[in-house]
């Protein structure tokens, strides 16, 4: 992600300040504590995901809100009340790894079938359905994984506008045998004699097959017909829907009050910046730290953006030289994490103390971001993000975080919708700490940082010239702390490494390496160990996520 600068790496004070959770993460503990200012206001419409642990939960949301829906992601245990205080119009169950009769696996909650709202059950969502209302589940001699043949006897109001024959895409051992009494069976697959049922008087539907992955081509067709024909929605949730309502919902929030925002120049501050700025004028400040972490001439850019072009008020600070200090001897990618965020706390705070009565601070964090740093349900923490995790309990802002709800492709609709530049709004992602966290198992020396930039900026060089920028999630490049020997000339070298992360993803959920052109990489090996004296060696790193994550610290 973009973040608001290394910078509004308020979390990272976690480590060294007694932390409270931070405002609308989930509680892993139990109920769902989405934060009032992060969710779309009253009038959206809402179909709530109840998460049994499937690794295309995430995903379930962001497909219900390409059909213009609001969708929200919450445990399976949330509690009914919560569920309601939604006013959803639907709820939809996902899949989970477990099996129904397994002991300690999830359970539906009988009482979500009671209250008139239409329910959907995706592969373990269906089978909670069907073992809940007598229907036969049971574990099958052979599971049914990846990609099936679907036959469809008949659409009912699920299917609906489907072919007879399709490919769908499954991820289950247990199988549906037989409907509950009273629902129709749809269609069936190779493995699976019930794929899909609906029981269009009690408002419950079930599907076996995963349509939120595009290896289901008739999916998004499927989830379009619960959402407007089952449910009656209106599909009105937009990017300017969304700039509406988050510009309504911040005025309330702060009022006449003043706000502040760490200011990185990726899309997800500049977007949250320029929502605050939209809403409360120049009673917004942004500050640009500017910590020696950046890619070549970065810092400028930021501030000729804002400052020239948007006429935000901005503070730029050049504190390069305290951030090197403070990582001097540091090669531990967490401990770079932590002062790089303490430092700039100190830093951001200064700057603010500057200012008078300021009450708020703007924040950039995404909601891919509350679930990969812990804040899902029984979510491991990956790594710590910057915007996420744990706020120091003497915190002397309110956190204003208007896109804690999107995801980053939201983000960049809502950024276009706003007039953001195209380079600003396909800008890849840049992680807070910088290079500092790219240089790795190594200090983050002035040298060392250096010979990255250049790396970098030879990278995105050619990746642009190449027109794949906005085909890849991100592209960068890594220092590890390792040389290799080489041959210059007559003359042997010992030069340093540098490695290229290339990858394709949707949401940095999962992502897959980029199968770059040769040529290109060619062009690429020969400009860096050309150019740059200190490198001897490039290679290519061709790990997906899973099991690596983007960066490689």
């Amino acid at each position: 992600m973009s973040p608001t600068n290394p910078a509004a790496d308020l979390a990272e004070r976690t480590a060294e300040a007694g932390a409270r959770p931070a405002a609308g993460a989930i509680d892993l503990e139990g109920e769902a504590q989405t934060s009032a200012r992060a969710r779309p206001g009253s009038a959206t419409e809402e179909v709530v995901v109840l998460d049994y642990g499937g690794q295309y939960s995430q995903l379930i949301a962001r497909r219900v809100r390409e059909c213009g829906v609001f969708s929200e992601l919450l445990p399976h245990h949330v509690g009914v009340a919560e569920v309601m205080g939604r006013h959803p119009k639907g709820i939809i169950l996902s899949g989970g790894p477990a099996s129904v009769y397994e002991q300690g696996a999830p359970r539906l909650r009988r009482e979500l079938l009671d209250l008139g709202i239409p329910v959907l059950g995706i592969c373990y969502g269906m089978q909670l359905l069907a073992r809940e209302l007598g229907g036969r589940v049971e574990g099958a001699d052979v599971g049914e994984f990846g990609r099936s043949q679907l036959t469809v006897a008949q659409p009912g109001r699920l299917l609906a506008g489907t072919p007879a024959q399709q490919t769908c895409w499954m991820s289950h051992r247990d199988t549906i045998y037989s409907s509950p009494p009273g629902f129709s069976a749809l269609a069936a697959s190779t493995a699976s004699p019930v794929a899909a049922f609906e029981s269009v008087e009690r408002g419950v539907y079930g599907i076996q097959f995963h349509p939120e992955v595009v290896h289901t081509p008739y999916g998004q067709q499927v989830l379009t017909n619960f959402l407007a024909d089952v449910c009656g929605c209106e599909r009105s949730w937009s990017p300017s829907s969304v700039i509406e309502e988050q510009v309504a919902r911040i005025r309330v929030q702060v009022g006449e009050g003043r706000a502040i925002c760490g200011l990185s120049g990726g899309v997800d501050s500049s977007v949250a910046a320029l929502l605050v700025h939209r809403a409360i004028g120049d009673r917004l400040t942004c500050v640009f730290v500017d910590h020696g972490l950046m890619r070549k001439n970065e810092g400028a850019q930021v501030i000729a953006a804002f400052a020239d072009n948007f006429h935000v008020p901005l503070v730029a600070v050049d504190a390069s030289e305290r951030f090197l200090a403070r990582l001097k001897g540091i090669t531990d990618p967490e401990e770079k994490r932590k002062r790089i965020g303490a430092e700039f706390i100190r830093v951001f705070e200064e700057e603010a103390a500057k200012l008078e009565d300021v009450s708020f601070l703007v924040q950039g964090t995404l909601y891919s971001d509350v679930i990969e740093s812990g804040g899902g349900t029984g979510a491991a923490t990956i790594k710590s993000h910057h915007n996420v995790g744990g706020l120091p309990d003497d915190l002397k802002f309110e956190l204003v975080e208007p896109l804690r709800a999107l995801f980053k492709d939201e983000v960049r609709a809502v950024g276009a919708e706003l007039g953001l530049p195209e380079r600003l709004v396909w800008r890849q992602p840049f992680p807070g700490p910088g290079l500092a966290i790219r240089i790795v198992g190594g200090e983050a020396t002035r040298e060392r940082l250096e010979i990255l930039r250049e790396a970098d900026a030879i990278l995105q060089d050619e990746i642009r010239k190449a027109g794949l920028y906005r085909e890849l999630w991100q592209s960068f490049c890594v220092l590890p702390d390792i040389r290799a020997v080489g041959v210059q000339g007559d003359s042997r070298t010992y030069g340093h490494v540098i490695a290229i992360r290339a990858v394709t993803s949707d949401d940095a959920m999962t992502a897959d390496w980029a199968r770059l052109p040769y040529d290109l990489l060619e062009r690429i090996a020969s400009r860096m160990t050309g150019e740059i004296r200190a490198v001897g060696r490039v290679v290519l790193d061709i790990t997906s996520k899973p099991p690596g994550t983007i960066e490689w610290e």
